[in-house]
């Protein structure tokens, strides 16, 4: 990445507004790092040292690992809803032992994987390997609305084995399920989030409705007092004394 790039010459390209890679055609090593560095600091990252000239390409590092990386995620989560289910069972089955794979092999199917059916043989029931080949068939015919045979079965040793596949209508069908539950869980998500704000937004309300409500009362106790009767008041108090006790010079040095 960057300086570290030990080629001299390499074809560039740059991310663009609708999401598809812009070519900027063939540069110097130098004058690609002088690219990047006028478009904002980015990297310049080596995607393919085996092309004649090497690709390379000018992005945000630490975006461009981020989408990689959710990439890979997906790309894990997809293999593993898709991987190969096995019901195994003998050319000799019983109906109901035959139902039991028969359902087992719909629900992987249905689930979006592949079905391994293989019919396995003991001993010298190999030689009725006919007889196995015709019991594959058979399931493929009963699910044929949801799955399809890949090529022909074939014998390995002692099973034989066919994969059966979901059609494209089973694996719409499942994409549009698992869209429509993501777009369930983030309406979900975001009703919460209003929810949660709605809350605060009254919680706040409530409090500044509390606090005017305080002042309000407070204001109105300070207003029902009425300071300048209590200081006449006050005045009144004294001219009884003075009427009480008299104007005398000892009352005068006593209260003085």
């Amino acid at each position: 990445m960057n300086a570290e790039i030990k080629f001299a010459e390499m074809r560039v390209s740059v991310p663009s507004k609708d999401g598809k890679d812009e070519a900027l055609g063939i540069m110097s090593k130098q004058d690609a790092l002088a690219k990047a560095k006028e478009l904002g600091g980015l990297d310049l990252i080596l995607l393919n040292a085996s092309s004649d000239p090497p690709v390379c390409k000018i992005v945000d590092y630490s975006k461009y690992r981020y989408a990689q990386e959710k990439k890979r995620k997906e790309k894990a989560k997809n293999s593993k809803a898709t991987e190969v289910k096995e019901v195994k069972m003998s050319y000799k089955i019983g109906g109901h032992d035959y139902a039991v794979r028969l359902k087992a092999a719909t629900k992987f199917i249905k689930q979006g994987n592949r079905v391994r059916a293989t019919v396995t043989f003991r001993g010298r029931e190999v030689q009725h390997d006919n007889l196995g080949l015709d019991l594959l068939k058979k399931l493929a015919m009963d699910l044929e609305d949801i799955c399809n045979m890949e090529g022909k079965p074939r014998r390995e040793g002692r099973n034989m084995s066919g994969i059966l596949t979901p059609t494209s209508e089973v694996v719409k069908s499942i994409n549009d399920a698992k869209r429509t539950k993501e777009r369930e869980k983030k309406k979900m998500k975001e009703e919460s989030l209003a929810k949660r704000e709605l809350e605060q937004e009254a919680k706040t309300s409530a409090a500044k409705a509390a606090m005017d409500q305080e002042k309000t009362t407070i204001g109105g106790v300070l207003d029902g007092l009425d300071l300048e009767d209590e200081f006449d008041d006050d005045d009144d108090m004294d001219a009884s004394l003075d009427e009480l006790l008299g104007s005398t010079k000892v009352a005068d040095d006593l209260f003085s």
